[in-house]
């Protein structure tokens, strides 16, 4: 019997349950609403190209050199709106060869550029390079919070295709270069090439152009107040990116790249101004409160004085060896009525801002022997008079002379001359703790020091501002002298907010002691421990410090005209490897007051270079927008180191 088969017929394909599902309208509403909920998400609070979020930048403060140079800025500075066809080209080049080349091409989103950073992020294996453009970073700065969310992204990105449907290319890189960061205060190229070298946007050269540039990646970073070599070296990747990208020939960029540092203001000990400039900026709130303007604060400092300085200590340190192990340094320059000339807060200031002139306390060791002997001539001593030089004990104290080393029956002018500890404390004794204690505050010391004859060794604790300005003292005749830098502080408006009033020298010492005192320490550089110190011509006077095991090194000295303390050490406390006060603290005091002695001190002038637009300039149209997108200002916006054991030697 043969078998049936049941047939089948082929039935023609309908929609798949897929599309079924898909066209569904209950799933198109479910869909259409979650989109719905997403564009809400991205969108509900982003701001209109209206809505220009202001910057947020404390007020400009200014600190001005007695000649009317800036020396340092703090807070939000912004200079006068240009536009790029203002700019020198090259500066322009700079700025899109580094940060966005297709500028003039792409719509404010650039899916090459994407497509490149993502490629070189991958064959890097981290991330290189980012790929927004010059529109998307306005679009941020303006509207924006720098929160760095899917969201942020997406507004960023949207409010770029606005602003570039809205406004013409040249329009937005204008607004864009005139907001933009560039660091130490500067908002806007303006501000920037101002700050940074001292003339305006329009008379840029192309190196400066691209140090300018450079600093956009990361302002902090690169700033050549903050590094100067750090700002060549990024100068130099941009001027690279400027050959590569056909801006400039090679020949041009090979010129370009043989410079040796970055040049402008930054490149004349600028960034060693900060310590000055960081000392006068913690002041501020004393003389004026509740400060919400821009200010000018006109100082005392020098710039010759600390061009000289910064150079001398340099040259000092190329001959130091690192065996010696000294790694800072301070040094402070008082006129002989206090104004503060020069300031050296430690070797390198983008290394540590901690400044070992105004904050460190340390042990004076032997520049503090001269107080006893002003004591003592207080109490009827002559320069004359004789002291015994022995070794001497009292009670657990035991005292003793460097390399023990002692004379015998000395005077007191030999017993400073050549720093002898047991002869001092024999005076000491004798005039009694009390005296000394007296004159020492009477010198402007403020630290408490202990009632101990180790105190008269100096192993108490004091700042080099504060010895250097008891000197002073001696230096003027024993007439009250208090160290002082700020002279004016104005707003910008021109209104005066302090004046600096010159007060009365009181007499705290008799001219007799302090002329005997005098002639005490001139014995010490022409014959004793401060030889190295001895100057070619004029008046010179001072002392030498050594603390125990070599962990200070000091000498504080003055001239006819000028008060100038060095110290030498390390942060930490450790020793140095026999480096005594009359070595390299002398040595550089002599180098620099050599040249010191010859320089002027200028008279107070100048004005503050910079600012914003003059009122009145803005108009209409392009420089409307401009200001518009350029403004905005919100307002609103001492350690030690540990103590020493007691113990001196020179």
């Amino acid at each position: 019997m043969a078998r049936k088969y049941k047939s089948y017929s082929v039935k023609k394909k309908g929609p798949s349950a897929l599309w079924k599902r898909l066209t569904n309208r209950r799933f198109l509403a479910f869909a259409g609403g979650f989109i719905l909920l997403v564009l809400v998400y991205f969108l509900y609070d982003m701001p209109g190209t209206d809505e220009v979020r202001p910057l947020e930048a404390s007020p400009a403060i200014s600190i001005l050199a007695a000649d009317g140079t800036v020396i340092a800025r703090y807070g939000g500075l912004k200079g006068n709106i240009v536009s790029v066809a203002e700019l020198p080209k090259p500066v322009i080049d700079a700025v899109l060869a580094i940060e966005d080349r297709r500028f003039y091409d792409h719509f404010g989103l650039d899916p090459i550029g994407v497509i490149r950073a993502m490629t070189a992020n991958l064959m890097a294996g981290h991330w290189v390079q980012g790929a927004s453009t010059i529109t998307q970073q306005l679009a941020k700065n303006l509207f924006l919070t720098p929160d760095k969310t899917l969201r942020r992204k997406v507004q960023e990105a949207l409010l770029a295709l606005q602003i570039e449907y809205k406004f013409e290319k040249d329009d937005i890189l204008s607004a864009y270069l005139n907001r933009v960061y560039f660091g130490s205060g500067a908002y806007g190229i303006d501000a920037a090439a101002r700050v940074y070298f001292n003339k305006n946007a329009r008379n840029l050269t192309l190196w400066e152009g691209a140090v300018l540039a450079g600093l956009l990646k990361a302002p902090s970073r690169f700033s050549p107040a903050a590094d100067a070599d750090r700002a060549r070296d990024r100068a130099k990747v941009v001027i690279r990116a400027m050959e590569d990208a056909g801006y400039i020939t090679k020949k041009q960029m090979e010129k370009e790249l043989a410079r040796k540092s970055v040049g402008g203001t930054a490149g004349d000990s600028g960034d060693m101004n900060r310590y000055f400039g960081d000392w006068i900026i913690n002041q501020i709130d004393s003389f004026v409160s509740n400060n919400d303007r821009e200010l000018k604060v006109y100082t005392t400092f020098n710039p010759a004085l600390q061009k000289t300085a910064v150079a001398k200590q340099e040259a000092i340190f190329s001959q130091i060896k690192p065996e010696e192990k000294i790694s800072q340094v301070a040094l402070v320059t008082l006129a002989k009525d206090g104004a503060v000339l020069a300031m050296i807060g430690g070797k390198k200031y983008n290394e540590s801002q901690f400044n070992r002139a105004a904050q460190a306390l340390r042990q004076p060791g032997s520049v503090f022997k001269p107080f006893v002997f002003l004591a003592a001539l207080e109490a009827g001593y002559t320069p004359d008079n004789f002291v015994e030089d022995a070794p001497i004990k009292t009670g657990s104290y035991r005292p003793d002379n460097y390399e023990n080393k002692y004379y015998g029956e000395v005077s007191l002018t030999q017993a400073l001359a050549y720093s002898l500890n047991t002869a001092t404390i024999r005076v000491l004794q004798t005039v009694g703790m009390a005296r000394l204690l007296d004159v020492a505050q009477r010198l402007g010391l403020t630290q408490k020091f202990k009632a101990e004859l180790a105190t008269g060794l100096g192993a108490g604790e004091s700042n080099l501002l504060e010895l250097t300005n008891a000197y002073a003292v001696i230096a003027n005749g024993g007439h009250a002298v208090w160290p002082y830098a700020v002279l004016k502080i104005e707003d910008v408006r021109g209104n005066v907010l302090y004046q600096h009033e010159a007060v009365g020298h009181t007499q705290l010492f008799a001219t007799r002691d302090i002329d005997a005192l005098d002639s005490m320490l001139v014995q010490v550089v022409a014959q004793g421990t401060g030889q190295a110190a001895q100057l070619g011509r004029g008046h010179v006077a001072g002392k030498t410090g050594t603390t125990q095991n070599y962990r200070d090194a000091w000498f504080i000295g003055y001239t006819d005209r000028l008060v100038t303390g060095v110290w030498m050490g390390n942060d930490d406390n450790t020793s140095m490897v026999r480096v005594s006060g009359g070595r390299y603290p002398a040595r550089l005091w002599r180098e620099y007051m050599q040249d010191a002695i010859g320089i002027a001190q200028p008279k107070l002038r100048g004005e503050f270079i910079g600012g914003r637009a003059p009122e009145g300039s803005e108009g209409g149209g392009f420089s409307s927008m401009i200001s518009r997108w350029s403004s905005g200002w919100d307002s609103s916006s001492s350690s030690s180191n540990r103590p020493q054991d007691a113990g001196y030697n020179r």
